[in-house]
């Protein structure tokens, strides 16, 4: 097994302009939000983004002018209120939005996952959802001659996973007791390229100690980083919980172009890494009071 250890500038650097970019994690929990930070620091634009549920990652990527298509079962901050970029974006009509119940958004994945092109799917039915997407189409069941939806599979270049622990070769590792995982497990199953960001890099000896607990093998992974806090301001299960007090504050600066640019200059573009971030939002001290 090759070791796959990359910095984060050399990851984010396998994220071009025009990428279709898949995230992990579930609204505030394990999003990749040290990559996100770098794909704004690069100047990425005109992303086509897809996830089951979004949350701050994708909205931050809005706020900065990165993305021009979304695709999700749900946008929002979850206690912290709607998504305040994507509304207003979806709204203007200045992103495309690709809207899906979450059984038919999860179709979507499993068919990618398992090399299909797409699904058979009811769960649309009786509703207005497939006049708005370009990705579900009515079919007839070959057996029965039920009326059905076909759920086109989830095409994606890239796909990003913010996780537990890793191992150089990309053994991915999430603890016994955890919030669903299965969301993650997919992504990665489907992906073209992986990365995965890590809390930290293991050992190959401890995932051999405690192999129950790998769920994505090395061989679906690209490039791992060790990114410690790397979902900050969310959290990690098990790890930290979101910092509260931060996404209050982004939420207030998202009100305005001049405070939400303020915001940026301050944690994203007037940092030059993500340790310079942790510094600027805290600090160790800051980040311990979060831990679980």
């Amino acid at each position: 097994m090759r070791d796959k250890r990359v910095s984060l500038q050399e990851a984010a650097g396998m994220i071009g302009d025009g990428c279709r970019l898949v995230f992990g994690g579930m609204v505030l929990q394990r999003q990749p939000m040290g990559l996100v930070y770098e794909l704004v620091r690069r100047g990425v634009r005109d992303l086509s983004v897809a996830t089951f549920v979004g949350g701050n990652g994708i909205d931050l990527l809005v706020g900065a002018g990165a993305v021009k298509r979304i695709e999700a079962a749900y946008m929002g901050l979850g206690p912290f209120g709607f998504a305040p970029h994507f509304r207003k974006a979806a709204e203007a009509g200045s992103v495309e939005m690709d809207d899906l119940s979450e059984s038919a958004m999860m179709a979507r994945f499993k068919a990618a996952a398992t090399g299909l092109p797409f699904l058979p799917h009811k769960s649309l039915l009786g509703t207005d959802m497939p006049r708005y997407s370009r990705t579900v189409q009515e079919m007839t069941c070959p057996f029965t001659g039920q009326k059905l939806h076909a759920i086109r599979a989830m095409e994606s270049d890239v796909t990003v996973l913010h996780v537990h622990a890793a191992d150089p070769s990309g053994n991915v590792q999430f603890p016994l007791q955890r919030n669903t995982d299965e969301c993650d497990q997919m992504f990665a199953k489907a992906a073209k390229t992986l990365i995965v960001t890590a809390e930290r890099i293991i050992p190959h000896e401890e995932v051999l100690a405690h192999s129950t607990q790998t769920i994505i093998p090395h061989h679906w992974v690209h490039a791992v980083v060790e990114l410690p806090y790397g979902a900050h301001p969310g959290s990690v299960d098990g790890l930290y919980r979101e910092d509260e007090a931060h996404l209050r504050e982004y939420v207030e600066a998202a009100k305005t172009p001049a405070a939400f640019r303020g915001y940026l200059e301050r944690y994203v573009t007037g940092v030059k890494n993500h340790w310079e971030y942790l510094e600027r939002v805290g600090g160790l001290r800051r980040l311990s009071d979060l831990r679980e």
